[in-house]
């Protein structure tokens, strides 16, 4: 990194600091991602005891990223609050219309803000600088709910929130990019749980075989994969995709097929 860039990232992080002391105590959305990781390591090592950070519980989060927020609270001795939906949530996105992602907030914030053990907290999230160049209705939710972005308020791109986090000496600052598993099947197709695990299950086999960036999109019958370009070479062994196309039929595929387009960050909302 150039000095130019050091000093314009540590400004930035100034600012972060200046918005999180105007909070008396926060409660950080927490995903396990990167962005929320930075978010509430800055807010507790500021606040201390006065900076929680809060999960939600849903059958469209990754059991995976949960553990790892956890994992992460436990390290780091942060109080970390864990909110169950209720079982009629996946109910009320089902139907998959194109402003899912609005109403799935809608719910999940609403249910965090109820909670009896964030009362006097300000709920705070990691929506990042860089996130307003993708279709996020999410985002409306959270205007609507009073729920603050300090990483956008402070202008951190995700590039700035990986080096800080890479300055830190914390692991996730290379983490991939996730999102909703619900992200992963086209608008108006049902959601349910059955669909939701197949696309954990292949996701999660995939990163065992060495990828880490990927996306399972489900297409009905077909399960249509996702990875970097880079790492298109090593899918194109034999047994390696006999053992893929195999484990897709065992969770309900009849076709696995490779996007020859690679992976790209919001490529359902095309």
């Amino acid at each position: 990194m150039n000095d130019t860039n050091h000093v314009g990232l540590q400004q930035k992080l100034d600012r972060l600091t200046s918005i999180l002391q105007g909070y008396a105590a926060v409660a950080v959305a927490f995903s396990g991602g990167v962005d929320s990781t930075l978010l509430l390591k800055h807010a507790f090592d500021l606040l201390g005891e006065n900076a929680v950070a809060v999960t939600a519980i849903a059958p469209n989060y990754s059991p995976d990223e949960i553990n790892d927020a956890i994992n992460f609270c436990k390290a780091e001795g942060i109080t970390h609050i864990l909110v169950h939906m209720d079982e009629s949530f996946l109910s009320q996105i089902a139907h998959n219309p194109v402003e899912r992602c609005y109403i799935c907030k809608k719910i999940i914030f609403q249910g965090l803000l109820s909670h009896p053990k964030l009362a006097g907290l300000k709920l705070v999230d990691g929506t990042n600088l860089d996130d307003a160049s993708d279709f996020r209705p999410g985002e409306k939710a959270l205007e609507e709910l009073g729920i603050f972005s300090p990483l956008r308020e402070a202008e951190l791109t995700k590039q700035d929130i990986r080096t800080s986090l890479k300055n830190l000496g914390i692991s996730a600052w290379n983490k991939p990019s996730f999102a909703c598993l619900a992200s992963r099947i086209p608008y108006g197709e049902i959601i349910t749980v059955e669909k939701l695990n197949a696309i954990f299950y292949l996701e999660k086999l995939l990163h065992k075989s060495g990828f880490e960036q990927v996306r399972v999109r489900h297409h009905g019958e077909i399960a249509r994969i996702e990875v970097l370009p880079v790492d298109m070479p090593k899918f194109f062994d034999v047994d390696f995709m006999d053992r893929i196309n195999k484990a897709a039929k065992a969770v309900g595929f009849t076709f696995a097929t490779l996007d020859l387009g690679g992976y790209k960050m919001g490529n359902m909302n095309n």
